[in-house]
């Protein structure tokens, strides 16, 4: 799901090369008039069972998931200080993909970009602002049996070039059973290999994935904190 050249919503997205120099990024910027994150929120400051020890979450910016805030999810939690959120319509953008002369290819190109597996995007957090390049992405799925673990699974699975994946259970802070993976993703065309995580939770509204990219290694590792900071603070909406 790495290479990827396409227009979707009027922007040029282009997740190949540019998968590893803006961390699989499909032309995010903030448009103006866009809601930012509600800075009045907070959520528990307990650390998930299994998670990154207490102190290495990023410090707070605000809380995306409730009604009103830049993203409504099945799930909240707190976005790291200068990240910035931005809700994603995928039908929208599926829809005005598949229009114009080039509908069938862009429309092929956006379903790629913005389905992966059994969930759909539904929010991206933009670490740009913070003085990283990556994002943390949130995607969505219908309600139904399916656990998170096998959720997480089919949302790996759809990736290409992926290898050692390791999975395991543990809480989040806001006491929902999830799954996590890390695992490596390899760039043929740039023939690298960098980190990447995600975690899966189930919510009657259906599942929810957060996952979280980067340039590089490197980068992921100091945008964790972020992620971290999601696990800590992630409950249901």
């Amino acid at each position: 799901m790495q290479v990827r050249v396409g227009m979707v919503g009027g922007r040029m997205f282009v997740a190949a090369a540019l998968a590893a120099v803006l961390a699989g990024c499909a032309g995010s910027a903030d448009d103006d008039g866009k809601k930012s994150a509600d800075v009045s929120g907070s959520a528990k400051d307990a650390t998930a069972d299994g998670a990154a020890a207490k102190g290495t979450a990023a410090a707070r910016g605000g809380t995306i998931g409730p009604a009103g805030s830049a993203c409504e999810l099945p799930v909240r939690f707190d976005i790291a200080r200068h990240w910035k959120a931005k809700s994603i319509d995928a039908r929208k953008e599926l829809s005005e993909s598949a229009k114009g002369e080039d509908g069938d290819l862009n429309g092929a190109l956006a379903e790629a970009l913005l389905r992966q597996g059994p969930v759909t995007t539904a929010c991206e957090v933009d670490a740009k602002p913070a003085g990283n390049i990556g994002f943390l992405r949130v995607w969505t799925g219908k309600p139904g049996d399916a656990d998170a673990g096998s959720v997480l699974r089919g949302f790996v699975a759809a990736e290409d070039n992926v290898s050692k994946p390791r999975y395991r259970s543990f809480k989040t802070g806001g006491g929902l059973a999830a799954v996590e993976v890390e695992y490596l993703y390899t760039s043929k065309i740039l023939e690298e290999t960098k980190k990447e995580s995600a975690f899966a939770v189930s919510t009657p509204d259906g599942p929810v994935v957060l996952h979280l990219g980067g340039m590089d290694t490197e980068e992921h590792e100091e945008m964790r904190p972020a992620y971290d900071l999601a696990k800590q603070t992630l409950a249901l909406s």
